[in-house]
């Protein structure tokens, strides 16, 4: 394991105000759980998805924590039409699955997404074009949010990668308008 890997994502931290306090979060593909961890220690209800069950043995003591064992690309989601106050998508791309995605963010519920973007197979893995986002993918793939926040580019620090990634809000009908601290 890497220094720092159990560390939240910087975008995961940066985006995370935008959850408040006893939220729904959905963890998709969420490995070892780091962000299950710094959702959960802010008094969050977290459901973690992941297909790796030695991976999800160590979540299922935590409080407030509901593991999903599933494999979502061969078996299908398992959550059909839950919606979440919060989703969060680190390290992974089904492209199938965006659209199931979007619809899982909660009204006033926020998306933050990142993951490898075209580019990264001139540097290391992965390399693969399938698991690589297009310049642009996430943000149409989010038109039916509001984006607050969006990169895609090289990130030079240690380890380097080309990244894209989003913080998008599915809007209610608030009045006055929601402010979005960035």
């Amino acid at each position: 394991m890497q220094p720092g890997a159990l560390e939240p994502s910087a975008w995961v931290q940066r985006w995370s105000g935008l959850v408040p306090a006893a939220a729904s979060v959905l963890d998709v593909a969420c490995g070892s759980g780091r962000h299950v961890r710094w959702f959960a220690a802010r008094g969050a209800r977290v459901t973690a998805i992941d297909r790796d069950a030695a991976a999800l043995a160590a979540l299922r003591s935590l409080p407030d924590v509901v593991v999903v064992e599933a494999d979502i690309e061969a078996q299908g989601w398992p959550l059909p039409g839950r919606q979440f106050d919060a989703v969060v998508v680190t390290n992974y791309l089904w492209r199938a699955l965006l659209p199931t995605l979007v619809a899982s963010v909660a009204e006033d519920g926020v998306l933050i997404y990142e993951t490898f973007a075209r580019g990264n197979e001139t540097i290391g893995r992965p390399s693969n074009p399938d698991f690589l986002l297009a310049p642009g993918e996430l943000l149409r793939a989010t038109g039916a949010l509001r984006v607050i926040g969006y990169e895609d580019g090289f990130i030079a620090t240690e380890p380097q990668r080309f990244v894209q990634r989003i913080a998008a809000v599915r809007e209610g009908g608030a009045a006055p308008p929601r402010r979005y601290p960035l």
